[in-house]
């Protein structure tokens, strides 16, 4: 098979092409191709690969290209990591909305708009590629925010559309640890990414939005035992980031990025009272790897993985120090696995190996509260024929009104960029709950746009 990357210069190409090199399934990809616009990021990443596949039998063959009909022509998959603006472009969105004392992290509130906005036009352009030179292939977006862009293309390709986000398992997977160390389940129970059905995870929202509310192992919930124990929840890190009271309230597991609003004041004073925002401290680090990893000679792989450590251990840094700057454990560090889950969708529908994993599909009545067309994160079955909607998905009461309001502010960025509309941007902004002000959200706009090349087509937009 052949497999397309779009953003094939990005930092975590190499754990795609790790789980790649290990696979010896009978349909497995024997060509990787990376497209990337960045010709610098795309030599430095093909030096990593290089290194990964030394020694290795029958390791897929690399195609480094900035032509899109060279990417796309006749490729089976197609993974989109597209990061638009760089993350020069994360950093100056931390600082415009922190500028306006409000949160601008990279997928929530003005951060996610703001990259959302650029992101879109792109996305459309690589749509149109698609259609011509690779309409039958499976497009899995990994490119943030992912729900949005995931919508916007599906809007043209259907459902060959999925959308990846490794969250909603890595917190089932941490929870299911802290069960088994306590003895209250087995040692042989698959990891929730390995896609097996004796693991069924009762999640539903949207990307970076949503909460696990039943965790079935063999068809028994095991959530409620470990609800029942604060020691047990704040042994693992979503436990500790919102704290066993927060959560026994609740009765669900919440992703952690619902840390943005259940915490709302917390993390933005302490964004605000940092010298460095993610994305500087990203911009920078990930700047000396690129710099580096294409004179290191045999030591490229090595600085990645150190870099990857580092980025890994400072995620989410300033949320852990608002909920009592705890360090990540070894435990932490795994994430639920962006290339497990692309590797078990693909062994699905190629070699009809059935996966049950939680992705970002279309709704089509799964979540009673949002149209067919809104895509929702969701546990989905995958196998040769397809994709099918696991039914049971509920938001819990009191995440319906977030979760309602989370994608009409979706609606109106995506009506922003192709309308284009100035006034569904600001209204974007405006309707965030974690914009609290009207003039806030024009001021914002306003500066965004002076900011961003990519932006200048709302600058004349003309409303009718």
């Amino acid at each position: 098979m052949k497999l397309t990357i779009v953003g094939g210069g990005g930092f975590r190409v190499p754990l795609i092409y790790k789980a790649l090199i290990a696979d010896r399934s009978t349909e497995r990809v024997t060509e990787l191709r990376l497209y990337d616009t960045d010709e610098a990021r795309l030599l430095a990443i093909a030096e990593v690969l290089r290194e990964l596949a030394d020694g290795v039998l029958e390791a897929p063959r690399v195609i480094t290209t900035s032509d899109p009909a060279t990417a796309l022509k006749g490729t089976d998959f197609v993974f989109s990591a597209m990061r638009v603006g760089g993350t020069h472009g994360r950093a100056i969105d931390e600082q415009v909305a922190l500028r306006h004392g409000i949160i601008g992290q990279e997928t929530v509130g003005a951060g996610g708009i703001s990259y959302a906005l650029r992101c879109i036009p792109a996305v459309l352009e690589l749509v149109g590629h698609i259609k011509e030179h690779a309409p039958e292939a499976w497009v899995m977006n990994f490119t943030n925010p992912a729900g949005v862009v995931t919508e916007v293309m599906q809007q043209h390709l259907g459902d060959r559309v999925i959308g990846i986000c490794d969250s909603p398992l890595g917190l089932a997977r941490r929870a299911l640890d802290a069960l088994r160390r306590a003895g209250l389940v087995a040692d042989d129970v698959p990891a929730p990414d390995s896609g097996s059905d004796r693991i069924r995870i009762g999640y539903a929202g949207l990307n970076h939005l949503g909460w696990i509310s039943t965790l079935l192992v063999d068809g028994v919930d095991v959530l409620p035992l470990l609800l029942a124990r604060p020691d047990l929840i704040e042994t693992f890190e979503e436990g500790r980031l919102f704290g066993a009271p927060l959560i026994q309230a609740l009765g669900v597991l919440p992703n952690e990025y619902l840390h943005y609003y259940y915490f709302s004041r917390e993390d933005l004073a302490i964004d605000l009272a940092t010298e460095n925002t993610r994305g500087v401290f990203l911009e920078a680090q990930q700047g000396i790897f690129y710099r580096s990893a294409r004179r290191a000679g045999e030591g490229a792989y090595d600085l990645w993985e150190s870099t990857r450590r580092e980025r890994e251990e400072t995620y989410m840094a300033t949320n852990r120090e608002a909920a009592g700057n705890f360090e990540r454990d070894d435990a932490d560090l795994e994430t639920g696995g962006y290339d497990k889950v692309a590797l078990s969708i693909m062994h699905a529908i190629a070699n009809d190996e059935p996966a049950t994993l939680i992705l970002n599909v279309a709704n089509r009545g799964t979540i009673p509260e949002l149209d067919d067309d809104a895509v929702v994160e969701i546990p989905c079955r995958v196998d040769g024929a397809g994709l099918q909607r696991l039914p049971g998905a509920t938001l819990p009461a009191h995440g319906r009104g977030l979760v309602v309001n989370a994608k009409q502010v979706e609606r109106y960025t995506i009506a922003a960029a192709t309308g284009p509309s100035r006034e569904a941007a600001v209204l974007a902004l405006m309707c965030h709950p974690l914009v609290d002000s009207y003039q806030v959200a024009v001021d914002v706009l306003d500066e965004l746009i002076q900011r961003f090349d990519e932006l200048s087509y709302l600058r004349d937009a003309v409303d009718a």
